[in-house]
């Protein structure tokens, strides 16, 4: 059994449903003075050189509460992931804040690491509107996945393990992508990375076949491949 390093991460963006690394505990709760936006661009998961996708940090704000997770780091492989994922590759920073856990998981606050970014990073895009935002997300797609992808996962873990909570910043940013990829006719199960199954012509006799396609392969390097019919069945507003 991998030990305890006894440090945590507070999780806030894709650490909640994609954290690549096998932590210890987890637990749900929330830092205060931390306010969730996604002023933050990306190059190298949900974005491209030249073409950044619009992610989450946290940005000091007196009075805020964000809420998210606490995952307990074992073994040194877990942090040095971490940090290449957040820092080189992200433009993270570090700090340490306090995680104050959900009633009933655990009663005090314990000190948690956390991944910024402010102005002084190589990848900051700054405030800007939700539609402003949605219409970049919309439009940016990386290695690790759509840009959509990455707001929609993220508001709904938040919908579905705290629905009591409201984070005005990130579900006016979810109305504004679900109309557009709605207004667009986007293949909702292609952004999200899910497989779709796709038909086409074989040959002179124009025999049609059924074919389970990865989305992930098929649109590799590009925002343009969505189903063939743009189907309206995969969008869910």
């Amino acid at each position: 059994m991998t030990e305890s390093t006894g440090l945590w991460v507070f999780g806030y963006g894709s650490l909640l449903w994609k954290p690549g690394f096998k932590p210890g505990r987890t637990l749900v709760g929330s830092v205060d003075g931390f306010a969730r936006r996604f002023w933050q661009g990306n190059e190298t998961h949900r974005g491209t050189p030249g073409k950044p996708g619009r992610v989450a940090t946290l940005v000091e704000e007196k009075g805020v509460t964000t809420h998210g997770v606490a995952l307990e780091l074992t073994g040194e492989e877990a942090l040095d992931y971490l940090n290449n994922r957040e820092m080189t590759l992200g433009g993270y920073s570090q700090k340490i804040t306090m995680f104050q856990p959900i009633p009933g998981d655990k009663a005090v606050q314990f000190p948690v690491l956390v991944f910024v970014a402010t102005s002084f990073s190589n990848y900051w895009l700054g405030p800007a509107g939700p539609n402003e935002i949605a219409e970049q997300v919309v439009n940016s797609s990386g290695p690790s996945g759509h840009n959509v992808e990455y707001v929609l996962r993220l508001a709904d873990w938040l919908h579905k393990t705290l629905p009591e909570e409201w984070d005005e910043h990130l579900f006016s940013i979810e109305i504004q992508v679900r109309l557009k990829v709605k207004e667009r006719r986007l293949c909702m199960q292609t952004l999200m990375g899910e497989e779709v199954d796709m038909y086409r012509a074989e040959g002179a006799t124009g025999e049609i076949r059924q074919e389970n396609v990865s989305p992930t392969r098929s649109r590799r390097g590009t925002f343009a491949y969505t189903c063939e019919n743009k189907c309206l069945k995969c969008v869910k507003l």
